[in-house]
């Protein structure tokens, strides 16, 4: 049985971030689990989610990200991100897009996800 769509096509958050999302190299959207994710061959970020222990409270305007290991316990520090469920077990993050988002911040958030997982050739395209 597949995953209820837990998003709405139009939200122009989730617009938004797939501009941003899609422009790294390579980049694709599949929709996983009811919801957008954002793949280089592996995922780097999911749009929508729930912090670790709460999954009744739903952020359905989070961006959760892989982010880099060398800034991570500063972004944990920043009230503003949340250890998401699932994904959080594997160092992701969540920042949820509709408090006054900062849209610079969330492409270098992207930027530093797609660098963790993304080929050595995507990279150097983005480096290019």
């Amino acid at each position: 049985m597949p995953h209820p769509i837990m998003f709405d096509d139009a939200d122009p958050i989730l617009a938004l971030l797939r501009e941003r999302a899609l422009a790294l190299p390579e980049a694709t959207e599949k929709v996983a689990h009811g919801r957008p994710t954002f793949r280089c061959g592996k995922m780097f970020a999911m749009y929508g989610g729930s912090r670790k222990g709460e999954t009744k409270i739903v952020h359905d305007n989070a961006l959760l990200f892989v982010p880099d290991p060398a800034e991570r316990d500063a972004l944990v520090q920043d009230e503003r991100f949340f250890v998401p469920a699932y994904v959080g077990a594997y160092g992701w993050l969540g920042i949820d897009l509709a408090l006054d988002c900062d849209w610079e911040e969330v492409a270098e958030l992207l930027d530093a996800a797609f660098r963790q997982i993304a080929p050595k050739r995507a990279i150097a395209l983005l480096d290019g």
